[in-house]
């Protein structure tokens, strides 16, 4: 296992932990290597409509779920994914405890 296979790995358990038990799991069935062909284009369908977010009921949100289930099969896309990931985890939890203080 590569260094960007193990970081993207270790960024999708921090994400399953933080999201609902529902979306976890899913999230687990797109992750095993069985479901790359529902991966793939699932990925590149997110990629599309975040490039059109300024319809309705697509948004930026798809850009990076979708760049993200594609780094688990693209190789060079895995460590910057997997920095991506993180940081945004790590904000979110930040901004989550500020607003508990609340």
């Amino acid at each position: 296992m590569t260094e960007g296979e193990h970081a993207l790995r270790q960024a999708f358990k921090r994400i399953e932990q933080e999201i609902p038990a529902g979306a976890a799991a899913a999230l687990r069935w797109l992750r095993h290597p069985a479901s790359r062909w529902i991966r793939l284009p699932a990925g590149a369908l997110l990629i599309i409509g975040g490039v059109f977010s300024i319809l309705p009921f697509l948004g930026l949100w798809m850009l990076p779920l979708g760049l993200l289930l594609l780094a688990a099969d693209i190789p060079f896309l895995q460590k910057p994914m997997a920095r991506f990931a993180m940081g945004a985890i790590d904000l979110w939890l930040r901004l989550r405890r500020r607003w508990q203080r609340k």
